[in-house]
């Protein structure tokens, strides 16, 4: 979430918020209640890629402790709000398998018509299958595209909502590393988490010398709506005025920092184009990425 100010202060206003996930992560510890779902490795089902190819999932595992897989954590809850409510009982939550589900899709969803688990026990479709025996669709728009050929507009320069000044001399810029996915609430409970196991900001070494910051120094990171502690990589990789933080460590989380202003045209937040500054930080403030992560906010 790009305004976490924002969203922590909504979260704490809901009367009642139920979380159904692997981990109680950060959004989850608000949760009045938890359901614990199957990983993907513990439960059969199909996943869609980005390119269109539905493929199965079977169960490698059992679920720990009382983890169901999503279909029956939704179907028990639906069956338990009609008799709650004195709804007389729908067959229509009487599933018996995940196949059963997609057949249902199938019924629903022209693209996914032809899709079956017969059809992709060995090899994945690529949707649109309209039928039971069409071949899937490996490409799109081989005759025709949705809107022409393309189109141009002529754009006139806007400059950034915010720009480096002063108090705030260093463009942010924010993303993935190689190790991690989003909001680490897997890869960080994986062997992954070993590889790289803690946040870091990386700063060119001509913006890090004028400020006393080498290597592995903690440091912090302050912007206009907060301020992390983290420690430093210095590195050429990264552009001379620009420093890097990854987004997925609660403990010392990019969007503290982010701005969510939308550009004028495309509507788009500018997540990328937010100004701070970085000053040298005591070793005991940085926060323990296992053992929580409140020490590293402020």
């Amino acid at each position: 979430e790009p305004n976490l100010n924002h969203t922590r202060k909504k979260i704490e206003q809901l009367e009642f918020l139920v979380a159904q996930d692997l981990f109680i992560n950060e959004s989850g510890a608000f949760a009045d209640v938890f359901l614990p779902a199957a990983a993907f490795a513990e439960k059969d089902g199909t996943f869609t890629n980005t390119d269109r190819r539905v493929q199965r999932v079977r169960k490698a595992i059992k679920a720990r402790g009382k983890a169901l897989p999503d279909w029956q954590i939704l179907t028990r809850l639906a069956k338990k709000i009609e008799a709650r409510l004195g709804l007389k009982h729908s067959a229509f939550w009487e599933y018996t398998h995940p196949s059963e589900i997609l057949d249902e899709m199938g019924a629903l969803v022209p693209e996914y018509a032809g899709v079956k688990y017969a059809r992709i026990e060995k090899t994945g479709l690529q949707h649109p299958v309209y039928d039971d025996d069409h071949p899937g669709t490996p490409d799109l728009f081989l005759k025709d595209f949705p809107r022409g050929k393309g189109k141009f507009h002529p754009l006139e320069y806007r400059p950034n909502a915010e720009i480096p000044d002063d108090d705030y001399p260093l463009v942010l810029n924010t993303g993935r590393v190689l190790e991690h996915w989003h909001g680490g609430s897997m890869t960080r409970h994986s062997h992954l988490d070993e590889l790289y196991p803690e946040a870091l900001v990386e700063i060119h070494p001509a913006d890090a010398a004028p400020l006393g910051i080498t290597n592995r120094d903690a440091v912090r990171v302050t912007s206009r709506r907060g301020s992390i502690i983290l420690r430093a990589k210095v590195t050429a990789k990264t552009t001379q005025g620009v420093v890097f933080i990854p987004f997925h460590f609660a403990e010392a989380a990019a969007n503290e920092l982010t701005i969510d202003k939308l550009d004028p045209l495309a509507l788009i937040p500018e997540f990328k184009s937010g100004v701070v500054r970085v000053t040298k930080a005591r070793e005991e403030e940085l926060s323990d990425p296992v053992e929580g992560n409140t020490r590293g906010r402020s």
